[in-house]
């Protein structure tokens, strides 16, 4: 897999992420914890994508 599908691919599942913490505070079946770890998921998501996106335009 390239940089760039990788960096696509994280992205996706980055926006895949969005949509699922909308459904989860939907639900009020849902307790605060399983927000938390969806964001915590999110939020590392978005540190690789940008890690990465910094490695890719320096070299």
């Amino acid at each position: 897999m390239s940089l760039t599908s990788h960096i696509e691919e994280l992205k996706r599942k980055h926006t895949e992420l969005d949509r699922e913490i909308a459904e989860a505070i939907a639900r009020p079946s849902t307790d605060d914890i399983e927000v938390n770890r969806l964001k915590r998921r999110k939020l590392a998501l978005k540190d690789a994508i940008e890690k990465l996106g910094t490695h890719h335009t320096t070299h």
